[in-house]
């Protein structure tokens, strides 16, 4: 929390004072609304507190996010959202301007959407016996929201760049694709948050297009994506699969069947490219493992239970 007091204005550190100590531990989103409570995501739970956001704490907070410089961010206006230091996410909403019938910023913002970024170093070690046989399989992490994909995404690009001297499993040349600056939480270009020394990352790129360039010019052994779901996203994987390419990405869904019945990803998944496929859930908090699958649906042997 240390990076987010930063740059949050006094009335608002002082609100979240509200929250019990060992509760700020667990704080997952800090939603920040003008005219309306402030509400903080605690274990997937809302929890508002008293202080109502006013719309000079709005403008203060986004001098501060962009240090002072707002017309330098027109990029992520663009997007919808400001990655900062620590890797942490600020989503944005507020009245769109359009030009040509595109987004061009967001303007008069009203609501802010801070979202933690955490690591859980070492998470992925348990999966090693599940998504490495003689290298690396071609896996998809698949939850609802706010179940840990990202996080647990994360901990895999780390464990493949840098790799592991108990499973014997060299470091391997791993491509990041961060559309929304989520994986690695890149500042400039910087990740903020902790991966071996084998790893590129193209930093608020769309995937199709970055898994594309990755392709042609880093020589990638596996490359990471966060939330597929374009028929584009579908298209690329294969062309990266047919180049020998390894691939880990998540993607948004309560099933393996209900993300076969997306039609952008249809395709994909009857192609059985996936060796594994990882479900989420948040029985036991984010991060609960619900089921682990081999290529044709059927449950491995030995799923581990809990993250």
């Amino acid at each position: 929390m240390d990076n987010i007091v930063k740059f949050l204005p006094k009335t608002i550190t002082d609100a979240l004072d509200e929250i019990p100590s060992l509760s700020k531990e667990d704080v997952e989103e800090i939603r920040i609304r003008i005219n309306r409570p402030i509400e903080v995501t605690v274990r997937g739970a809302p929890v508002f507190l008293r202080y109502i956001a006013k719309p000079e704490d709005a403008v203060l907070l986004l001098q501060k996010i962009s240090k002072h410089s707002i017309y330098a961010m027109d990029e992520e206006l663009m997007r919808g959202y400001i990655t900062v230091s620590g890797g942490h996410r600020v989503g944005l909403a507020g009245k769109v301007i359009l030009e040509q019938g595109k987004v061009r910023a967001i303007r008069d913002v009203s609501s802010f959407n801070i979202r933690i970024a955490r690591e859980k170093i070492g998470i992925s070690r348990q999966l090693i016996p599940f998504i490495y046989k003689k290298g690396w399989l071609h896996t998809m992490i698949i939850g609802p929201p706010q179940t840990g994909k990202t996080t647990l995404l994360r901990d895999i690009a780390r464990l493949i760049s840098l790799g592991d001297l108990e499973h014997q499993i060299r470091p391997s040349k791993a491509g990041i694709v961060d559309e929304r600056s989520e994986i690695a939480g890149c500042v400039n270009g910087i990740p903020q948050l902790t991966f071996g020394p084998r790893v590129d990352i193209l930093d608020a790129c769309p995937k199709a297009e970055g898994i594309m360039m990755l392709i042609r010019s880093m020589s990638p052994d596996v490359i990471i994506a966060d939330e597929i779901g374009r028929k584009e996203d579908s298209e690329a994987i294969l062309e990266a699969v047919h180049a020998g390419i390894k691939i880990m990405t998540t993607v948004h869904g309560g099933s393996l069947d209900e993300v076969r019945n997306r039609p952008s990803l249809t395709m994909l998944i009857n192609s059985h490219i996936f060796e594994r496929f990882i479900v989420l859930g948040r029985s036991s908090g984010p991060g609960t493992i619900v089921t682990i699958l081999d290529r044709d649906g059927n449950p491995v042997n030995g799923m581990v239970g809990v993250t």
